[in-house]
């Protein structure tokens, strides 16, 4: 797994200033009407790694990856392995023997480093896509260490709204799966601003992305401290959510939540009061960046980035941003969540139509 701690680089204002430069080279599509290039060098190969860990990558990164590449004259391969690191290999190998002019892969369970190296060994530059992974040309992802930084402001926000001094506070770590090496950096991020603070973490069971076995994980140390707690660093909405129920099943309130991702769950859990923010990462963004890249690529350029990996690996980071429930509409305005949703039902006895209205998503 490739390490994840970043070499220092200088701070970035803003998504605009991460623009590509350094690129030459012809400004037409490969193969776009000429008949001696052949048919690969046009195919752009993706690889989804499930469906399960978030709804984003079916959702919207496919949707965004898709419409960008074919927009750009492209054609492309989108497939998903469906969490089985076997048939990620697999959909690699069929993907190959068409041909690919790049490849731009989301890394599950490390299966990636192999189908890079076999990419490269046929000399088809390949893009790590939102996780990191040995072997890749590129980087493309969120600010993954802001993000983790967000994220434990948000614990800390949380319980200085409760009242509660954050050296003394109960405070649980529910990371994400080590075998993803964004899960380090949200990790490090975090843990940065939460014990600068002076938070101690009471418990840190082994992260996952599911947020069923992080409910029954939070739950058993949630009993071993006695059923004290006063705030969860979770490291994305779904885990967040497993939390949740359990703090729902025992009528545990004023608990600060963390979460990521923006998912309806996410989002409907803040409007009510359970989740105190989430880190919201707009995929069109990311998905953006990694087009911009592959067509790059696929023409035969060169782009350049304005960070790198502790490896030397190009890393192109994208600037995530803070939702509580006054930002929520924002996400329903950007076409990331749908009003209709999230207004329905209610949740643990609240209205959620009414913290709709409440707070002007519509």
């Amino acid at each position: 797994m490739k390490k994840s701690s970043l070499l220092a680089v200088a701070a970035l204002s803003s998504a605009a200033a991460l623009l590509l430069a350094g690129c030459s080279g012809s400004t037409t599509p490969t193969g776009s009407g000429d008949p001696e290039e052949p048919a690969d060098a046009q195919r752009a190969c993706v690889i989804l790694p499930d469906a399960a860990s978030s709804p984003r990558w079916e959702n919207f990164d496919r949707k965004y990856l898709q419409e960008g590449l074919e927009g750009a004259g492209f054609d492309v391969d989108i497939q998903n392995a469906q969490g089985d690191a076997s048939k990620y290999a697999t959909i690699a190998d069929q993907q190959l023997t068409q041909g690919c002019g790049v490849m731009l892969l989301v890394d599950y369970n490390g299966a990636a480093k192999g189908v890079a190296a076999k990419a490269k060994g046929q000399g088809i530059p390949v893009i790590a896509y939102d996780r990191p992974f040995e072997g890749a040309d590129y980087y493309v992802s969120f600010d993954n260490v802001e993000v983790g930084r967000l994220q434990g402001q948000t614990v800390l926000d949380g319980l200085e709204a409760a009242g509660k001094d954050p050296k003394t506070a109960q405070v649980f770590y529910m990371g994400g799966d080590p075998t993803d090496g964004n899960a380090k950096m949200f990790h490090d991020g975090a843990v940065e601003v939460m014990e600068a603070a002076g938070v101690k973490a009471v418990a840190e069971p082994k992260g996952v992305w599911d947020g069923g076995v992080t409910q029954t994980n939070f739950e058993q140390a949630l009993t071993a401290n006695d059923g004290k707690v006063d705030g969860v660093w979770a490291a994305n909405d779904t885990n967040a959510d497993g939390v949740i129920k359990v703090l729902q099943d025992k009528s545990i309130t004023g608990v600060a939540v963390s979460g990521q991702d923006a998912n309806l769950e996410g989002l409907r859990n803040i409007l009510a009061g359970w989740q105190t923010a989430t880190v919201y990462k707009p995929v069109k963004l990311e998905a953006d960046k990694a087009v911009e890249i592959a067509v790059a690529l696929l023409k035969g350029e060169t782009p350049t980035a304005d960070q790198e990996l502790e490896d030397g690996t190009p890393y192109i980071a994208v600037t995530p941003q803070l939702v509580g429930p006054e930002q929520v509409k924002d996400v329903v305005a950007a076409g990331d969540a749908s009003a209709s949703e999230i207004c329905s039902g209610d949740i643990a006895g609240v209205s959620m139509a009414d913290k709709c209205a409440e707070f002007g998503v519509e």
